[in-house]
């Protein structure tokens, strides 16, 4: 599975996580967006499961500030193309957003997809490049082993609600 950016450019370039992927190879930059490759968007109904290796061949992080995620996340031009997903619920680890739920930055998105789609040593190989990395490994690696083992879309619900009891049955809150 190959990890992909796609950059915005909207955040500090020392602290964009998706650059330093990009930087050290570990995840190409992409100008567009291919039909075969999951785009992690958090106003997805369907969330990134591992039986999305049978219908993709890389995953895609949209690398763009989070005060303007809505704006760019809904905007039909850009995600148009590849296979919608939504991370599952997780613990960010970067210093920025630490323990926040679902705050993550675009490493951690990429590698939690990748860990989901039974792409382990990727997930690990990039989240070894940050000083933090391992600490969301191991903040989320329960949830990570349950979301990688779920066969439905269901059973990941099932799993976020046992997690994180407060979440609603609305993904987008």
């Amino acid at each position: 599975m190959k990890p992909l950016v796609y950059m915005m450019r909207q955040d500090d370039p020392f602290k964009c996580t998706a650059a330093k992927l990009a930087k050290f190879r570990l995840a190409e930059s992409v100008k567009f967006i291919r039909k075969t490759s999951i785009v992690l968007n958090p106003f997805s109904q369907e969330p990134v499961m591992k039986k999305d290796v049978e219908i993709a061949d890389s995953v895609c992080a949209i690398d763009c500030s989070w005060e303007r995620a809505d704006e760019v996340l809904k905007s039909q031009r850009l995600i148009a193309h590849g296979i919608g997903r939504r991370l599952p619920a997780m613990l960010a680890a970067n210093p920025t957003n630490y323990a926040k739920l679902g705050k993550l930055s675009s490493a951690e998105a990429l590698a939690g997809a990748l860990y989901i789609l039974c792409e382990k040593a990727q997930a690990e190989a990039i989240m070894d490049k940050f000083k933090w990395g391992h600490t969301f490994l191991e903040l989320n690696s329960n949830l990570l082993e349950d979301y990688a083992q779920a066969e439905s879309a269901e059973q990941i619900a099932q799993l976020e609600l046992e997690y994180f009891p407060h979440l609603n049955s609305d993904p987008a809150q």
